[in-house]
């Protein structure tokens, strides 16, 4: 058997940065204070309930499944302007996307998102350690 070096492709990007360092995980390595600040951009955008929950709602649908708005707005007592404000936030902090069609927004999770956020958070187990 012969060992060969391997190129990775296609490697995503964490949350707004484009150094593959960065996907080590919260326990790799210390945060920079510029990682730090987008990730805390990204939580800030998930720790209210109302866009938690909204996230949930375009998730829900599946990699490549958009909601429309029409759709999210009768799931809470908030104005419509209100929603969109919080929908607003979850695209700042590159969450989701979105495409109007005529009088409709439709939202969806951009790709590979929540894998490197769950990646981020997750904890190498050392041998011997758990159950």
């Amino acid at each position: 058997m012969s060992k060969q070096e391997l190129e990775v492709i296609g490697q995503l990007e964490v949350i707004g940065q484009e150094d593959p360092a960065c996907c080590a995980g919260l326990a790799a390595a210390p945060l920079d204070e510029e990682q730090a600040t987008e990730l805390a951009k990204v939580f800030k955008a998930l720790g209210d309930p109302v866009r938690l929950r909204l996230m949930s709602m375009i998730a829900s649908r599946g990699e490549g499944g958009e909601v429309c708005v029409c759709e999210l707005t009768p799931a809470f007592e908030l104005s419509q302007p209100t929603i969109s404000h919080h929908l607003k936030l979850l695209r700042q902090a590159g969450l989701i996307d979105c495409e109007r069609r005529g009088t409709w927004v439709y939202y969806w999770v951009l790709p590979g998102v929540l894998d490197r956020l769950a990646s981020f958070l997750t904890t190498p187990q050392t041998a011997g350690a758990g159950a």
